[in-house]
């Protein structure tokens, strides 16, 4: 099951409707996989379907990843339609709950653990339980963040979430092992998708110029291709590892949080991303706080 290109190998992909987790579903089927994409975000899902020509390699479910029925039956869909699971991408997520940590909402910082760590826990449980019950192995493969491996990144629900992703990656991939599951975690730097331009891609621009070394934009496309990686034989001796593809910012030293994050001192709320969920945002100036 853990191999390289084999027109039965199938994965789940979360958050696939844009972005990374459908530049990913994108790089499996171009190799001949079948996908099943979950994503929040039906009118993304629908989208997908009308612009992806894949025929019955390709489904899609509606799911909220924070909710265990949900991803339950996205790995449901997957066995039930091709009957097996070689590789389960948990890439959904948020930004989550911003703000100077005083001013920060208790249920915005949970639901921001909900969807970018409990969501990771789900479907390693869930594909997991599948694999082993195939029998074949298989592998894992989540959604980080440089935000998770230093103290700069991002907000700080956010980089606590994807601390979390790193830690779970590492002890279930030691747990995994004897039955030959592997798995690894992404931890992605400046990636110009909607979730961090907000539609404005010119708003990093001045990252690349002045604090990422490599040149060049990282994309989508460029941690797919990671993700691909990570699921084939090709990777077959790497588990429990964090593969950071940032075009050297962690190198750098970087500190994104004072660079892009500078307004967010006056301002708290929560970022729900593409899940087509509106943002809520609290303005306050000196204590004076207003919707």
């Amino acid at each position: 099951m853990d191999a390289g290109n084999n027109t039965a190998q199938v994965a789940i992909v979360t958050g696939g409707g844009g972005g990374i987790g459908r530049a990913a579903a994108e790089r499996f089927l171009s190799e001949g996989w079948s996908v099943v994409v979950g994503d929040l975000n039906e009118e993304r899902g629908a989208t997908l379907l009308s612009e992806i020509d894949a025929g019955d390699r390709l489904a899609f479910l509606p799911v909220d990843v924070a909710e265990e029925t949900d991803v339950a039956a996205l790995v449901e869909l997957a066995m039930n339609r091709y009957g097996r699971l070689d590789s389960m991408v948990n890439n959904a997520g948020i930004g989550g709950a911003f703000g100077p940590i005083t001013e920060q909402e208790v249920d915005e910082w949970d639901a921001t653990f909900a969807i970018n760590m409990r969501s990771v826990f789900l479907g390693t449980k869930h594909a997991a339980r599948a694999m082993i019950g195939v029998g074949n192995g298989g592998t894992i493969v989540n959604t980080a963040s440089i935000a998770g491996i230093s103290g700069g990144g991002g907000p700080q629900a956010y980089s606590a979430t994807k601390s979390g992703v790193v830690s779970l990656t590492m002890t279930t991939a030691s747990e995994l092992a004897e039955h030959r599951i592997r798995v690894n975690a992404v931890c992605p730097g400046a990636i110009y998708t909607e979730l961090l331009t907000r539609g404005k891609p010119e708003r990093t621009d001045s990252w690349r110029a002045e604090i990422q070394p490599w040149p060049d934009r990282g994309d989508a496309t460029a941690i797919a291709d990671v993700m691909y990686w990570l699921s084939t034989d090709e990777s077959r001796f790497v588990t429990g590892q964090c593969v950071v593809a940032d075009g050297g910012l962690m190198a750098a030293a970087p500190r994104l949080i004072d660079h892009e994050f500078e307004k967010m001192k006056t301002m708290s709320g929560i970022a729900y991303g593409n899940t087509g969920r509106a943002p809520e945002v609290r303005r306050f100036v000196d204590g004076d706080k207003s919707m």
